[in-house]
């Protein structure tokens, strides 16, 4: 079956697609015919039909195609994929993605960008400005690709550049992406009310269990997967169960402290889920004024409880350790506070197993603070994670399978992909893998060690690399150890560490600065390590000698000094040769971390023969099968390995469960929703819309009177990144993007309106630029009014309930001096009126209400306004405390005030200008007492 043209015309040439999948073509074809919004697995390619969908209409040639809602990475990977499928069809016509994502490309050139055509990437906020400006006009548009429709709310950009595309345009193409099953569960008939968002009616699902889906990837050509369930250390299952006793009993205390909400998500295994914090945060924020401090801290607490968890499977010993004593530090009261400003899980014998086992997978024992007689041995433990051990067999077991099963057909590069969840994790391998065969005390070049065996015959091991740590953390411990004694008093004992997570990382590795100093023969015997016959360092002397001796016990030799890199790490790269060369694709290991669907670029570049998930992750897996389906002569073997009856094996099958629920949902949905959809609402009748702009409310002897066109309002740009213009065009009203110097929103030529939400106006008063915005107002307006805009879903108030605690006095501070520039605003201003909405919808209320029976506004004069008009007299800015000041002179009246802030610059000028200069000005009747005014001698008056 040959491929369909864009325009369907038999002349034109068919266009090759890059889709291989059977399910991936019918996608195509369907989405080809009709539109509609495909809801797609994750891990299906879903960039790729995207890409094939776009070349297909950007080979016909005079099309003008917007793609709405991409961020830069799929930016850049539809762009270079348009890029290869224009250079392979080698079409004329193609003219590749071209980004409109900057403010800064002037007007005119983007209007003759559209002029020309092409598939262009958008940003929502310039296109609704371009829409509504008339520069781009929508029926010119060939059609609209809308990527992450789960977005597409209501009130979002998105459904309002839909909204005016299908008023002005009927007869483009629209098709809608999402690889997000979960969203479309929310609320009442989600997928219905996203339909009706974006004008479509059909909906395409395809999960990973669809029919075509499963036939397409689980052939002959299915990928080779081979499941590592590795168990966790006792030590790591100990801290495992103590960290989930804590999320326990802190969900239990949570619920108890607040009876009054849905809490039947309050559970252990949501809690592990990353939307656990938003969905309890979502549910608090009504009454989040009311809700007690040790409420709130439990929220915080539970989110720092999940990294913990999170961390003891991804970091090391050292730095899980480490990890720990920052919050420690973190959750520790500050001295003079009591017990009850402390996270409560602290108190908890869990607290206790946690932060002691986690010490004792590091080292055993303990170091003084003062200087004593007795000896205390401190015995490094340093266990390994499990998984290095078996991604070392793993390697191993690559490389025999490479040697003795040769692959004669298979188009594989040979190579070997690591894939890890961050970048931190990527890092910790590569050392690693670095340093596994190296034994402490040898050169990186030896050939053989101390045991006569070259490095790769020894079983690989983490010691070097985990002793380095070692010494690193002490040395951290010795630093922060000075800190805490000069912030602290001396008979204090603060256990404590960095106050930022990153700030410890970066600290990793690096060796201190006297790491080569040697202890002589005048070092002190008090100061110098001692080993026992079980190889425990025998200490004595105070804390930071104790760690210094440590610091030199564990160091590295003097060879080693003089060759290792500054940052204690193997530099595979510094082999200091004269010569370069390329490495051999099956002798490359490649460490990664997973990118979403820029995986999809990589498998592709890479081609690799063996590919080690590190970390499960279910949408990786499906690319690996979409890729080894899509080719046949390339052979892959995934490894996927896991912590067995650990939180990364259950958040892994809560995710799938979640995704194949939220499709099952979808499916039923659609079986049961009504097909038909009306869109004609924005095509009205003629008689309609003339009675729509009929006013009929008649109040103050006014007539009945009915408008041309529908009501008009003169929009900010910068006002495009909330709702509310969506919502003012979804009340038929005309919105008119300007950049504007005065005001936010221009109803009338009277009535001009500052909008400032609750954070906007707290710090608008804080930089006085909000009295500012009010000065300029009242120079050009008759009616200003400041808008103070709120969500009702989230508790707000000028005078929050106060916890009990050192911060009630800092939060009446801050309230009172709140409401007190809030009353300096109204007295400064006695005619500002302010208006308060609890949401973009009352507002939109408001405004209409505030427009009846009014004139329309002027887009031209109202973006004049506040601009400098050079010197002319009419059009000059005052400042109005200068005015206020005069006004209050004796003899002053109106004409007079004008007539003296035009003639002179400053109060200054007007009380030492002589009086026939002023009564040639306002007249001898109204100088006279403005000038005894200024003569007055207040010294003397005040003598008398």
């Amino acid at each position: 079956m040959p491929d369909p043209t864009p325009n369907g015309d038999p002349a034109d040439p068919p266009v090759r697609l890059s889709l291989p999948l059977e399910f991936q073509q019918d996608i195509f074809h369907s989405l080809r015919e009709e539109d509609g919004l495909l809801v797609l697995a994750r891990g299906l390619g879903l960039l790729q039909l995207v890409t094939n969908l776009l070349h297909s209409y950007d080979a016909a040639g005079n099309n003008l195609i917007l793609l709405v809602g991409a961020d830069d990475r799929e930016n850049g990977w539809i762009g270079e994929s348009l890029a290869e499928y224009a250079a392979r069809s080698g079409s004329p016509k193609c003219r590749g993605l071209q980004l409109v994502n900057t403010d800064n490309m002037s007007v005119g050139t983007r209007e003759k960008l559209y002029a020309g055509g092409g598939v262009f990437s958008i940003t929502s906020r310039i296109l609704i400005v371009d829409l509504l400006s008339g520069l781009m006009d929508p029926a010119t548009v060939t059609g609209m690709v809308v990527l992450h429709a789960e977005r597409a709310a209501a009130t979002s950009l998105e459904a309002f550049i839909v909204r005016i595309y299908r008023q002005k345009n009927r007869k483009g193409f629209l098709k809608a992406f999402s690889d997000q099953p979960e969203p479309f569960t929310v609320g009442f008939q989600p997928l219905s009310t996203v339909l009706r968002n974006l004008f479509l009616r059909t909906p395409l699902l395809y999960p990973r269990f669809h029919v075509a889906v499963s036939k397409s990837v689980e052939g002959k050509r299915t990928a080779e997967v081979i499941e590592l369930e590795i168990p966790m250390t006792d030590a790591m299952r100990e801290i495992q169960n103590a960290v989930m006793e804590c999320v326990e009993v802190s969900i239990a205390e949570l619920k108890k402290s607040n009876p009054g909400l849905e809490m039947d998500d309050w559970n252990l295994d949501s809690a592990l889920h990353r939307s656990f914090d938003t969905i309890v945060r979502r549910q608090l924020d009504p009454v989040w004024h009311r809700t007690s401090f040790r409420t709130r801290q439990i929220v915080n607490d539970l989110s720092r409880l999940r990294t913990i968890l999170h961390g003891l499977l991804t970091y090391d010993a050292v730095s899980f350790n480490k990890y720990l004593d920052t919050v420690l530090a973190a959750s520790s009261p500050p001295p003079g506070s009591t017990r009850q400003n402390q996270s409560p899980w602290l108190f908890l014998d869990a607290a206790h197993t946690l932060f002691d086992t986690a010490k004792r997978r590091v080292y055993t024992g303990k170091i003084t603070d003062s200087m004593s007689t007795d000896q205390t041995g401190l015995n490094p433990v340093l266990e390994e994670m499990p998984k290095w051990s078996m991604l070392a067999e793993l390697l191993d077991e690559i490389e025999r399978d490479t040697y003795f099963n040769p692959q004669a057909h298979d188009e594989s590069s040979g190579s070997i992909l690591i894939m890890c969840g961050d970048e931190s994790t990527c890092q910790q391998l590569r050392e690693y893998l670095q340093t596994m065969h190296i034994h402490e005390n040898e050169a990186p070049d030896d050939s053989t060690g101390e045991d006569g065996q070259p490095p790769a015959a020894r079983q690989p091991s983490a010691k070097t690399m985990m002793r380095r740590k070692l010494r690193s953390y002490l040395y951290w411990k010795r630093q922060f150890a000075r800190v805490s004694s000069n912030l602290f008093a001396e008979d204090q004992k603060v256990i404590s560490g960095t106050t930022s997570h990153s700030n410890t990382h970066n600290s990793r590795g690096k060796a201190p600065p006297n790491k080569r100093r040697r202890m002589r023969g005048g070092a002190t015997a008090a100061t110098a390590p001692q080993r026992t016959a079980s190889g425990s360092i025998q200490i004595a002397g105070d804390k930071e000698a104790h760690i210094q001796s440590l610091i030199q016990d564990l160091g590295p030799n003097d060879h080693e000094d003089a060759n290792a890199p500054a940052d204690d790490v193997l530099d595979a790269t510094d082999d200091r040769d004269d010569f370069y060369e390329l490495y051999d694709m099956r002798d490359l290991v490649l460490i990664h971390p997973y990118d979403g669907d820029m995986d999809d670029h990589l498998l592709e570049e890479v081609r690799p023969r063996y590919v080690i998930m590190y970390e499960p992750d279910a949408a990786f897996i499906r690319r690996v099968e979409v890729y080894r389906s899509s080719h046949s002569s390339r052979q892959v073997r995934v490894y996927f390995m896991y912590y067995g009856g650990s939180v990364e094996e259950q958040r892994y099958l809560s995710a799938v469960r979640r995704e194949k629920e939220a499709f099952t949902n979808l499916i039923r949905e659609r079986s049961n929703m009504a097909m038909t959809f009306t869109h004609d609402a924005a095509q009205l009748d003629p008689q309609e819309s003339f009675l729509r702009t009929v006013n009929t409310r008649i109040a103050g002897g006014g007539r009945l009177t009915a408008t041309a066109e529908p009501p008009r309002v003169v929009v900010d740009v910068r006002e495009f990144r909330s709702s509310l213009p969506s919502l003012l065009h979804g009340r038929n009203m005309i919105v008119v993007p300007c950049m504007l110097t005065v005001g936010d929103y221009v109803l009338t030529p009277a009535i001009c309106i500052e909008r400032k939400s609750v954070s906007d106006l707290v710090a608008s008063f804080n930089n006085g630029r909000l009295y500012h915005q009010a000065e300029t107002m009242f120079q050009h307006y008759t009616n200003p009014m400041l808008l103070i805009e709120f969500d009702a879903q989230k508790a707000f108030t000028l005078e929050p309930f106060a916890d009990l605690g050192s911060s009630l006095g800092a939060a009446t501070l801050v309230s009172s001096d709140l409401q007190s520039k809030l009353v300096m605003l109204c007295l400064a201003f006695p005619k500002l009126r302010i208006i308060w909405s609890s949401n973009p919808h009352q507002t939109a209320e408001i405004f209409e209400e505030l427009k009846k029976q009014q004139e329309e506004p002027d887009p031209f004069k109202a973006v004049q306004i506040g601009l400098d008009s050079g010197d002319d007299p009419e059009s000059r800015t005052f400042n109005l405390t200068p005015q206020d000041m005069l006004r209050a002179l004796p003899g002053m009246t109106g004409k007079s005030l004008a007539r003296l802030i035009l003639e002179y610059d400053s109060v200054l000028d007007v009380a030492n200008a002589p009086l026939q200069e002023l009564a040639d000005l306002v007249g001898f009747e109204s100088a006279r007492p403005i000038r005894q005014f200024f003569d007055r001698s207040v010294w003397d008056e005040g003598e008398m």
